[in-house]
């Protein structure tokens, strides 16, 4: 595949070595459907066998969110059906370990609310930069009636401490971007306003440097997420079973109908 052939995905070149892709479905809020959840499993090959790119920055189209969540038509044609939940879990797991295994430094510039498969990008960026004024995220699971599967099993306990992710994943509050650099979430947290500028100042700083031993010692941290690749497909197990069942049925339902969920499992 080449740059152009992503639909969902703007890919631009800004010099130095440094590339922008920008999550571009604004009209949903960058919303993940099925293709963009496709295409967020594929771009980091295209990418590592770019040798004129030597890091990347991500970031949301428009000025309301990096990715608000999954299509909600897409997630509702998941539920109670066995064959579509085995080819999202496929992929769901493509992404983690397709960005995980991805040689070159990823920067999130977190725009807006962030959620499902676009938090996975944000979260497991090596260098995440959040608006203080808009960006906020929250793992939202737990809210269709599903298990945390995804990337937060196996980083937000290294990042905020069990107790911590156990809380924010468990109810599904929203964290805030000053939450999230003082729980140690995210890298750095700059006002709205000067976001994309900082985390261009940041990739062009380590396009600058050793890009072996950036790209090493990204590498070798990255061991830690690995080691735990049995905890994330536990949980990425957990998450597709609960598809299967009625409270999923009831956690899409609720968000469509914009009320709070009554889920048979707590009845």
């Amino acid at each position: 595949m080449k740059y152009e052939d992503f639909q969902h995905l703007l890919l631009e070149p800004q010099g130095n070595g440094v590339l922008l892709m920008t999550i571009n479905r604004p009209d949903v809020m960058n919303a993940t459907n099925a293709r963009l959840h496709w295409e967020l499993t594929k771009i980091w090959d295209v990418i590592q066998n770019d040798d004129k790119t030597k890091n990347v920055v991500v970031t949301g189209a428009g000025d309301r969110a990096f990715s608000a969540g999954g299509d909600l038509d897409w997630v509702a044609n998941m539920v109670g059906n066995p064959k579509e939940v085995e080819a999202v879990r496929k992929e769901a797991a493509d992404l983690v370990y397709n960005i995980l295994s991805f040689e070159k430094p990823i920067i999130s510039a977190i725009n807006g609310v962030a959620v499902g498969a676009g938090l996975v990008v944000a979260m497991l960026a090596d260098i995440s930069i959040i608006s203080k004024e808009k960006g906020k995220f929250t793992d939202g699971h737990v809210k269709l009636g599903v298990a945390a599967g995804d990337h937060a099993a196996i980083i937000w306990p290294l990042l905020c401490g069990m107790a911590k992710a156990k809380y924010y994943l468990m109810t599904a509050e929203f964290i805030n971007g000053e939450q999230a650099e003082q729980m140690g979430m995210v890298s750095l947290c700059v006002p709205h306003g000067e976001l994309m500028d900082e985390a261009f100042k940041v990739a062009n700083k380590l396009a600058k440097g050793s890009q072996s031993a950036i790209n090493g010692t990204k590498n070798t941290l990255n061991g830690w997420m690995k080691m735990a690749s049995p905890i994330f497909e536990a949980s990425l197990r957990e998450e597709m079973l609960n598809f299967l069942s009625d409270d999923a049925k009831e956690g899409v339902a609720a968000v469509r109908e914009k009320r709070a969920p009554n889920f048979p499992s707590a009845q």
